[in-house]
């Protein structure tokens, strides 16, 4: 059963996939059929086709290997300087640029002058090209959306699950108590399994984080009202300093840092709480904000990457993770000892998370992202603008073909760091359990 429900799960996560790129490229798609541009191609995957119809003037295509997809676009670069649309050149760097510029044209035909991408005005090709990496982002705050207010988020409540017995730093990660630990605050004032805590030091508690946050702020004597069998039992605590998870301005735990603060020392019971649409979009900011920081931060974990993936260092929780891992991901949640309900809400936000990661990535300014190419229109739009303002002649469209060397290094760098994730995620996976 087990090795059926990973199939099953890697099966799932290939489709929604699948899914994924085809609602992306969609976006490309619409929004250029809308502006006029000829579209020969629309295609889900790589390699060979495996199947393909051809619909007016687009050939519509599903190829073997699902992960990526493009659209052809006629006309994506200018011609050269003299009128040239072939490839003449044998410099390298000059070969790159005029081999992506006759790309650009060689489907071109009859009629196709006033059908060609680069003729559009700077604001249009700026919506055809973020309408793709839309197209995720509204997928991702569909399913978000749909999470969050139909089943909910594990939250923490004052509700005590345990008591623990000593104090324990938590940055040594263990649980066992030795003689030398002190007796935590919580088990020397008479706490208990079950207590749910509505006041600390007279004042009622809202949630959890208010709770949370008033234990760090306080060493020393406190009171700890709770609700016991029907009745209001108040409780006499001093509280420990000790090393406890820092939280970021969010109220977020920040993995692996630790700071002096305040320590009761109990475990808080989560419950499945749906929230609701302003407290939602909320958390998918945090979501957003939390994604944005992780592409800044990819660099600086390349040499952990590298240790899990050849000297068997620790994979962390928050590693980089490609379509391999998040694949196994997906096996390992429908293995979850779990209820349905939970298994399906996980497995959905893994597929929402994968949209906002794409989201966020093509947003990058770097040719060949979509970023690059709405860098570009803006560029040329700008320096237009300027012209105008200046009375000076029009500099025309900005020649995006000219960046391809630059293109060419960055998608070398994207692969060779696509290469070393994968080889992490198949020798030294990410796991939940």
């Amino acid at each position: 059963m087990t090795i059926l429900l990973t199939v099953l799960g890697i099966a799932l996560f290939a489709v929604g996939l699948l899914i994924s790129i085809a609602w992306h490229e969609l976006g490309h798609l619409s929004t250029a059929k809308l502006f006029g541009i000829r579209v020969p191609q629309y295609m889900v995957g790589f390699g060979p086709t495996i199947w393909s119809r051809k619909k007016g003037d687009t050939e519509y295509g599903l190829k073997a290997v699902p992960a990526g997809g493009y659209i052809r676009m006629i006309g994506m670069f200018p011609p050269g300087a003299d009128g040239r649309i072939e490839a003449r050149s044998t410099s390298p760097f000059r070969g790159m640029i005029e081999d992506a510029r006759a790309a650009a044209f060689e489907e071109l035909q009859p009629g196709d002058e006033d059908r060609l991408f680069y003729t559009r005005k700077p604001w249009k090709r700026v919506i055809v090209m973020f309408a793709g990496p839309f197209m995720n982002l509204i997928l991702a705050v569909a399913i978000f959306l749909s999470v969050l207010m139909g089943f909910g988020m594990a939250t923490q409540t004052t509700q005590v699950a345990g008591v623990q017995k000593c104090v324990i730093s938590q940055s040594e990660k263990r649980e066992t108590c030795k003689p030398t630990d002190a007796v935590s605050p919580a088990e020397a004032a008479g706490m208990k399994t079950g207590d749910k805590i509505v006041a600390f030091d007279g004042k009622s508690v809202k949630d959890w984080s208010d709770l949370s946050d008033r234990i760090r702020e306080t060493i020393g004597p406190a009171t700890i009202t709770v609700e016991r069998g029907g009745q209001q039992v108040v409780l006499h605590a001093t509280l420990a300093k000790n090393m406890v998870a820092k939280k970021d301005s969010n109220g977020q735990v920040v993995p692996d840092q630790y700071v002096p603060a305040g320590y009761l020392g109990f475990a808080a019971k989560t419950e499945i709480q749906p929230l609701s649409f302003g407290a939602s979009v909320n958390r998918m900011g945090d979501m957003v904000e939390n994604g944005v920081h992780s592409i800044v931060a990819l660099p600086g974990k390349i040499p952990d990457l590298w240790n899990a993936a050849f000297d068997g260092g620790e994979r962390k929780a928050d590693s980089p993770v490609g379509v391999v891992g998040a694949a196994r991901l997906s096996g390992e949640v429908l293995n979850l000892d779990a209820p349905t309900q939970n298994i399906i809400a996980t497995f959905l936000f893994l597929l929402a998370g994968f949209n906002l990661s794409l989201f966020l990535f093509n947003m990058l300014p770097l040719l060949p992202l979509d970023g690059g190419h709405i860098a570009g229109a803006l560029w040329e739009s700008l320096r237009r603008n300027l012209a105008r303002v200046l009375k000076r002649p029009d500099p025309g469209p900005f020649d995006v073909a000219k960046l391809m060397p630059v293109a060419y290094v960055v998608a070398g760098i994207f692969i060779c760091f696509t290469l070393l994730v994968l080889v992490a995620d198949v020798v030294n996976p990410v796991k939940i359990t």
